[in-house]
């Protein structure tokens, strides 16, 4: 087999982690043409398919699979360090992707990217906003955020929020018209405005606790969607009571146009984490991300306060 060069194999990282050739032809600069071209010729070098491709998307082989898990990072890591051999002396190159969670981003994301970009420059950054969890390594991302519930066991963890609370939200319209309840199963009689889940297609059941017990409350309601900003302002009309992250709703409740009810049933987390493959070479770009927020967590966990 002929050797193939570090350009093809990045050519068919960028289609496997986007799952398409229009934008992972426009994050490498080159048409979509001469993509597909590149990523034919590698197939044709291996002697076998690797890309499944549609006129709207790309799936993976099994054999694109088992490349994309094992040549990704690695490749990466070539790719950047190239890119740092010809960085003046002192100066930090390359590219950051991170994979966030769309209810992390005022908290973590927002802080920490302005002071980062003024001191780096010459980093290019992609922020992936994703809701449902994905395999960081696989897909090509330096490093994601997420509560600690969903972390992964064989990463290294760096808490970058203070513990929060998840609070059961409703209007004072809504409370006078229906009254408030007081205990975790009165919500199944309550108008509940209701999350469905990007990961399981379901309805999230609200989770409550006290001391050590737990409930999950398979709630129901009129209204369902998968954009918690459409279930709080909904609330906030009146609709209904909403589930929501309490530092979210913080304006809100100070207003008064929400009020939290089930209070001593908060369900408590720990904040937000960036987590990262724990191994001993990352790259000069993301290490500098890394001297950014740990500088930031040793004033103080890293927290913004929605206006």
């Amino acid at each position: 087999m002929a050797v193939t060069s570090l350009n093809a194999l990045n050519a068919f990282l960028a289609v496997a982690r986007r799952r398409s050739f229009a934008a992972a032809a426009a994050e490498l600069g080159i048409s979509p043409s001469a993509l597909s071209q590149s990523v034919r010729q590698l197939e044709a070098r291996l002697g076998t398919v690797l890309l499944l491709r549609t006129t709207r998307s790309a799936a993976l082989t099994e054999a694109g699979r088992r490349l994309l898990e094992q040549a990704g990072p690695a490749v990466s890591q070539a790719v950047e360090a190239l890119k740092a051999a010809s960085a003046r002396p002192g100066e930090v190159t390359g590219k950051v992707r991170l994979s966030v969670p769309e209810i992390a981003v005022p908290f973590v994301i927002t802080p920490v990217l302005p002071r980062f970009a003024a001191r780096h420059p010459k980093i290019s950054l992609e922020v992936q906003v994703e809701n449902r969890r994905i395999d960081i390594v696989a897909n090509g991302f330096d490093a994601g955020v997420r509560l600690e519930e969903f972390l992964e066991k064989d990463m290294v963890h760096l808490q970058l929020t203070d513990a929060s609370r998840f609070v059961v939200v409703g209007a004072p319209s809504y409370l006078e018209r229906r009254g408030t309840p007081t205990k975790p199963m009165e919500l199944l009689e309550h108008d509940c405005l209701c999350f469905r889940s990007p990961t399981t297609d379901a309805p999230y059941p609200w989770e409550l606790e006290r001391g050590k017990k737990s409930w999950r409350v398979p709630v129901q309601g009129t209204l369902t969607s998968n954009d918690d900003g459409v279930l709080l302002t909904m609330a906030e009309a009146g609709l209904g009571l909403a589930y929501a992250f309490e530092p979210k709703v913080a304006a809100q409740l100070r207003r008064g146009s929400l009020r939290v009810v089930l209070e001593p049933y908060a369900a408590s987390v720990q904040g937000f984490y960036l987590y990262f493959p724990s191994r001993s070479q990352v790259s000069p770009a993301f290490r500098a991300f890394l001297d950014t927020v740990r500088e930031l967590t040793a004033r103080g966990r890293v927290n913004a306060k929605p206006k």
